[in-house]
């Protein structure tokens, strides 16, 4: 099973990718974690925001795997605990499909795609900004599954 994080952004700065390739090391192919970037369109003065959030979103679905797992990660959606992730990354694992985490861009998700996602998850009611969300979701995920396998990182 792989985990595919599908966000919306431009090019992150060194410490960002620094920090998430950190966590997504770790993890065993078993439950991997791919990351696949949709670049932002860009956002000006007179920019159509409509069309570009349709555009981005677009370009999201075609990068989901067949058959995967959709969850968008929503303001609205549910908090979960670690232990909470870590028991649906343990049921996600025991299904066999491929899972698809979409991160919108400025303006969020466009409205089809979330609409279509199977669950809807919020990493926090703080706004977060797309570089940490980044970090933040490999270490989360890295963190679910050493509770799995009773590794000693989270105490």
């Amino acid at each position: 099973m792989r985990i595919h994080l599908i966000a919306v952004s431009t090019k992150m700065p060194a410490w960002v990718e620094q920090g998430y390739q950190e966590y997504a090391k770790r993890l065993p192919s078993e439950c991997g974690l791919i990351l696949h970037e949709i670049p932002a369109g860009k956002r000006g003065k007179n920019a159509d925001i409509a069309r570009l959030t349709r555009q981005e979103g677009e370009k999201m679905a075609a990068t989901i795997p067949k058959g995967a797992r959709v969850i968008a990660l929503e303001v609205g959606g549910k908090p979960w605990s670690t232990e909470q992730l870590s028991a649906r990354l343990k049921g996600w694992m025991g299904e066999g499909r491929e899972v698809a985490l979409l991160g919108g861009g400025p303006e969020g998700l466009e409205p089809g795609l979330s609409a279509s996602a199977d669950e809807y998850w919020s990493l926090s009611s703080l706004t977060l900004p797309h570089p940490l969300v980044r970090i933040v979701l490999a270490e989360q995920i890295y963190r679910a599954w050493s509770i799995l396998k009773g590794h000693p990182y989270h105490r």
